[in-house]
C-alpha cells in the first residue's frame, strides 16, 4: 500500500510531509512553497518546477461559482430541449437534474474544504478510491475540457453570425483562441478578474431575461397580449417523442436530462479552482452552498420563463436563425415586438461563450497539472511560470481548440452538436466519480477517526445523496441514446457521439490498472492528509465590513 500511495502522491508517508508543511513562500504571503513540498515531496523539487498562485480572490471564487454554469446551454442548447420534449418537460428535467447536480456538489464540497487541491477532483479519486480511477478521470477530465473549450468556441463563431456571416468563421475563431489563451498564459489574477467580469454580465443579463420574460408573460410588451400559461395548452405542456401517449410524453421528459445535464457541466470548476484560492476553508464552503439557489434561480426559472413566452412549434425555434437565433430568449423578444434587445443578448450570448471557453482552458489545464502531481502525466506539465501559471498545461490544452476549424467546413451548427454529446458523457463520469471518491473519503473519514461533525463543512444527508446521484447519472449514461435504438431512428453517428464516452473512460482506467497493477485503495490506508498541514498552519485575515455597503458586498463576495 505505501508503494501506491507514493504514485498519486510524489513523495513517501504522510508524516514525512506534514513536517514540511510549514514552510512559507513569499507570494502573497501564502504557503504555496509548503504545498508544493507537501505534494512533491521535497522543497527542492518544488523550486525547480515553482508551484500554482493562490491568486484568486473571495469575489472571484463566488462568482466564478455562480456565472460558470450560465453558458451556452442556458442560452442557446436548451431550444432544442422545447422543440422536441415542451415546456412542462424541460422544467422537470432541468429540476430533476439540478437536484442531482446539487448532490454532488454537496459530496464535492465537503471533499474540497477538507483538502483543497489543483486540480482537485483526479486526485481525490486517485487517493480514495484507486489510482486507475484517478488516472480515467483526470484525462477524462481533460479531454472533456478540451473539447467543451471547442464547443464554446464553435458556439461564439455561431452567434457572430447574427451580425455578418459573409467574414470567414476561421477569423472569429482566431481571434477567439488568441483572447482566452492570453487571459490563461499570464497569471490566474487575470483569468479570475476576466471570469468576475463575465460572470457579472451573464448574471446582469439572465435577471434581466427573467423580468424581461415575466413582463411579456403579464401583458407588458408592445402588443400588451397577455400570455399567461397559454402555450402550455397549445401546442402542450409534454409533447410526445418517439413514442405515442404517456410513453411518448414520457421519453420527452427523459431526452430532456441530457441536455440539462449539458447545461450544468462546469458546476463543479469552483472545486478545481480550490487549489489557487484564497482562503479556501471559507470561501469554497460558502460557494457550494450557493449552488440550490444558483440552480434553482437561473435554470428551473429561467426554463420556466421560456416555456411561457415561446411556443414549442416555433418555426424560428425549430429550423434556427443565425447567431442569437438559436436562442429561445432572443425569439420570444422578437415575439413580443421589442425592438434593439435582440442584439443586446446576441453579444451577452458571445460573451458567455467566450467566458465559458476561457474557463474550460483554466479547468482543463488544472486537471493535466493534477495528473502531473499523481505521477499519471508527465512531469514536464508541473513547470510553472513565477506567477504561478502551468503554462505547457495551458499550452496543450489550447492546441485542442484547433478542432474548432473543423466548423468552417463541417458547419458550425453541426459541430457544436457533436461537440456537445461528446462533452456531455464525458461531464456525466466526472460526476460519476466524484460520488464513488465521497463514499469512499466518508468511510476514510470514519476507518481514520476524523468526527464528521468536526468538519468546516458537512453535507448533508449522507451517504443517501452521494448514492442518489450516483444511481441518477449512472441512468443517464446508460439510456442517453436511446434513442438511436427505436425503429427507424438508428443512426451511427447518433450512437457514437452518445456512447464513445464510456469505452474511452473505461479504457483510461484498465490501461493504468494493468499497467501499474494498482489495487483498490481500503478506507483505513486512504490519504486523506498530504497537503493538510500547510493549510492548517495558514491564517487568513478576517474581512470586517466597515459599513452597510460592504456588508452587502461581503456577503454576495
Amino acid at each position: 500500500m505505501e508503494n501506491e500511495k507514493q504514485q498519486y502522491s510524489l513523495g513517501g508517508d504522510v508524516p514525512e510531509y506534514e513536517s514540511k508543511g510549514g514552510v512559507r513562500d513569499a507570494r502573497r504571503g501564502s504557503v504555496m512553497l509548503g504545498e508544493a513540498a507537501d505534494l512533491y515531496g521535497d522543497i527542492a523539487t518544488a523550486e525547480e518546477y515553482g508551484y500554482v498562485s493562490r491568486g484568486l480572490k473571495s469575489r472571484h471564487i463566488q462568482f466564478i461559482a455562480l456565472g460558470g454554469t450560465i453558458g451556452t446551454g442556458l442560452f442557446l442548447g436548451i431550444g432544442g430541449a422545447f422543440v422536441r420534449a415542451g415546456p412542462l418537460s424541460v422544467l422537470l428535467g432541468y429540476t430533476f437534474t439540478g437536484v442531482a447536480v446539487f448532490g454532488m456538489m454537496q459530496c464535492l464540497g465537503e471533499m474540497a474544504t477538507w483538502l483543497p487541491l489543483p486540480g482537485a477532483i483526479p486526485q481525490y479519486c486517485a487517493r480514495y478510491v484507486d489510482p486507475a480511477m484517478g488516472f480515467a478521470v483526470g484525462w477524462n477530465n481533460w479531454y472533456s475540457s478540451a473539447i467543451t473549450l471547442c464547443a464554446e468556441i464553435s458556439a461564439a463563431a455561431i452567434v457572430i453570425g447574427f451580425w455578418n456571416d459573409t467574414i470567414s468563421q476561421a477569423a472569429w475563431i482566431s481571434i477567439i483562441i488568441v483572447l482566452v489563451i492570453c487571459l490563461n498564459i499570464f497569471a490566474v489574477a487575470i483569468y479570475g478578474e476576466a471570469e468576475f467580469i463575465f460572470a457579472s454580465v451573464k448574471i446582469i443579463t439572465i435577471v434581466g431575461l427573467l423580468l424581461v420574460a415575466l413582463v411579456i408573460d403579464l401583458g407588458g410588451g408592445p402588443s400588451h397580449d397577455r400570455l399567461g400559461f397559454r402555450y402550455w395548452k397549445n401546442p402542450g405542456a409534454m409533447k410526445e417523442y418517439i413514442g405515442v401517449g404517456n410513453t411518448g410524453r414520457f421519453l420527452g421528459l427523459f431526452s430532456t436530462l441530457v441536455n440539462a445535464a449539458f447545461s450544468y457541466g462546469g458546476v463543479e470548476m469552483v472545486a478545481v479552482a480550490a487549489g489557487e484560492a484564497e482562503n479556501p476553508r471559507k470561501n469554497i464552503p460558502k460557494a457550494v452552498r450557493r449552488v440550490f439557489w444558483r440552480i434553482l434561480f437561473f435554470y428551473v426559472l429561467g426554463s420556466l420563463a421560456i416555456g411561457v413566452t415561446v411556443p414549442s412549434n416555433d418555426p424560428t425555434l425549430k429550423l434556427g436563425g443565425p447567431g442569437a437565433g438559436h436562442s429561445p430568449w432572443v425569439i420570444a423578444i422578437y415575439r413580443a415586438g421589442i425592438p434593439v434587445l435582440p442584439s443586446i443578448i446576441n453579444a451577452v450570448i458571445l460573451t458567455s461563450a467566450s467566458s465559458s471557453a476561457n474557463a474550460f482552458l483554466y479547468t482543463g489545464s488544472r486537471y493535466l497539472f493534477a495528473l502531473a502531481q499523481n505521477g499519471q502525466a508527465p512531469r514536464v506539465f508541473l513547470k510553472c511560470s513565477k506567477r504561478g501559471v502551468p503554462y505547457y498545461c495551458v499550452g496543450v490544452t489550447a492546441s485542442i481548440s484547433l478542432l474548432t476549424y473543423m466548423s468552417v467546413s463541417a458547419g458550425s451548427s453541426t459541430v457544436f452538436v457533436w461537440f456537445q454529446n461528446l462533452t456531455t458523457i464525458s461531464t456525466l463520469f466526472t460526476w460519476v466519480s466524484i460520488c464513488i471518491a465521497y463514499i469512499q473519503f466518508r468511510k476514510a473519514l470514519i476507518a481514520q477517526g476524523v468526527d464528521r461533525n468536526t468538519l468546516l463543512f458537512k453535507a448533508p444527508f449522507q451517504p443517501f445523496t452521494a448514492w442518489g446521484a450516483l444511481f441518477f447519472w449512472i441512468m443517464i449514461i446508460l439510456f442517453n441514446g436511446f434513442a438511436v435504438f427505436t425503429k427507424g431512428n438508428w443512426s451511427i453517428d447518433d450512437f457514437v457521439t452518445a456512447y464513445v464516452g464510456i469505452p474511452i473512460y473505461f479504457a483510461f482506467f484498465l490501461f493504468w490498472k494493468i499497467f501499474k497493477r494498482t489495487s483498490w485503495v481500503k478506507p483505513a490506508d486512504a490519504d486523506i492528509w498530504t497537503g493538510k498541514a500547510a493549510l492548517d498552519n495558514e491564517v487568513w485575515p478576517e474581512q470586517i465590513p466597515r459599513n452597510i455597503f460592504e456588508k452587502i458586498w461581503f456577503w454576495i463576495a
